[in-house]
């Protein structure tokens, strides 16, 4: 049904790709306010890996350039061997229950990390992580979706029940239906990330019916809709090429302009990066 193989796209570097956007020198860039809205399918758990990026993050993160920067982690350091980190918590983070970022918090999340030996809260906002052999590019590994962080390592039976410090409260959801959830208010990244006012998110298991959807402004950007039906109603923004359409997307919502060539995010941050250009 498509010429990609899904499982691929959003497991796997290739899911990057979607976070690029081309032909948007017309957009000054991001803006706030307004509501996203996204058609995705139903295979590969796409509206998931959007929505718990959404509400929830990590330690660390790769920017639309590509960087490797701190998200819940202000700083970290290791040994000569690397296989002991330590990792320092932003003091300004809480979880959409109200309750503060801890270092138990993120102790109990990584409970599965690879390689693991030990997790130590040194204080509230001190870990400190020892690993079987020594792990170069834990910083690195910390920032996919795998390493999520929830209140005592909880995330919830379900969608509706996901609590985290993500820029993104869920008010509503239906696993592999709908999603919905409003911006945090005085979030730790208002400015850099969280530009929506809401973020909707859509399964709609037909590729027709995806295009149909963006081509008549009940979405915004619908994921591997079918080719043809987005050519034949006119021009939207496509990637990574109107030929090998992944994604598709109207004048109205704006997105990255680029990403680091060599960079593997692994996830689709669809909901915090993207952007209404028209409100």
């Amino acid at each position: 049904m498509t010429r990609l193989d899904r499982r691929a796209l959003f497991a796997s570097g290739a899911a990057a790709a979607l976070l690029a956007a081309t032909g948007l020198s017309a957009q000054a860039g991001p803006r706030a306010g307004g509501t996203l809205r996204v058609a995705v399918p139903r295979e590969g758990d796409v509206l998931g890996l959007i929505a718990r990026r959404a509400v929830f993050e990590t330690l660390t993160e790769i920017g639309p350039d590509g960087a490797l920067r701190g998200e819940l982690a202000s700083a970290w350091d290791s040994d000569a061997d690397a296989r002991v980190w330590h990792f320092d918590l932003r003091e300004d983070v809480r979880f959409h229950d109200g309750s503060p970022l801890r270092a138990a918090d993120v102790s109990a999340s990584l409970a599965r990390l690879p390689r693991l030996a030990s997790a130590q809260e040194l204080s509230p906002r001190r870990l400190r992580l020892a690993m079987t052999q020594p792990v170069p590019d834990l910083p690195l590994l910390l920032a996919k979706d795998h390493f999520l962080i929830a209140p005592n390592g909880q995330f919830g039976a379900t969608l509706a029940d996901a609590v985290g410090t993500g820029c993104y409260r869920v008010t509503s959801a239906r696993d592999g239906r709908q999603f919905r959830a409003v911006r945090v208010a005085d979030h730790h990244r208002t400015g850099r990330a969280g530009w929506a006012e809401a973020v909707e998110i859509i399964v709609i298991p037909d590729a027709a019916v995806r295009a149909e959807a963006l081509c008549d402004g009940f979405v915004g950007a619908t994921v591997l809709p079918q080719a043809d039906a987005i050519r034949a109603r006119g021009e939207y923004r496509c990637h990574p090429s109107a030929d090998d359409m992944q994604i598709a997307f109207s004048s109205q919502v704006g997105a990255p302009e680029r990403i680091g060539p060599t960079t593997s995010l692994g996830d689709l941050r669809i909901a915090e990066r993207w952007w209404l250009a028209e409100t």
